[in-house]
């Protein structure tokens, strides 16, 4: 792939949603993102409420990626071409239905996704993975937020995919 260095890789943890066909978009992102990054653990999928939408239900999970490419070219050059190529379209609506979700949540160990402390479709996932990161301002560990954020929540480990 053009653009990458020859730097050492780095360990990525990436968000993945769906509310529109999440069965069939998840695996097929898994598969063209395997393609692209050594993926080295999947979190098992949560189905989770719709956040600021009357949408269905997304299914989350959260995937630990090894890659030399820095996160801007992650981002450019293999998520957004992902999303692309699965029918995501992009609108002003930042809640709205979408086929397939891939953000970077921590790159190097930095945390970039501030929801990762505070939504629970994020914390879960992520705390199957990283279970002792600990939140620098408030001490608290990502399992320790993830069962805070799910308390009282719709939150349902998918065990049939």
């Amino acid at each position: 792939m053009s653009g990458q260095n020859n730097k050492q890789p780095d360990l990525i943890l990436i968000g993945i949603g769906s509310n529109l066909d999440p069965e069939i978009n998840i695996p097929k992102a898994l598969q063209l993102l395997s393609a692209q990054v050594t993926i080295l653990q999947v979190a098992s999928i949560w189905q989770t409420p719709a956040v600021g939408s009357e949408g269905p239900d997304y299914l989350n999970s959260a995937v630990l990626v090894e890659s030399p490419l820095t996160q801007e070219q992650l981002k450019s050059l293999v998520l957004t071409k992902i999303e692309k190529a699965l029918g995501r379209v992009r609108s002003t609506d930042k809640n709205a239905d979408r086929t397939i979700d891939l953000d970077i949540i921590m790159y190097a160990g930095n945390c970039l996704d501030e929801d990762l402390w505070s939504r629970a479709h994020v914390a879960v996932p992520a705390a199957e993975i990283y279970p002792d990161c600990t939140n620098l301002l408030s001490g608290e560990t990502l399992l320790q937020a993830s069962k805070r954020l799910s308390s009282g929540e719709n939150n349902i480990k998918r065990i049939d995919l």
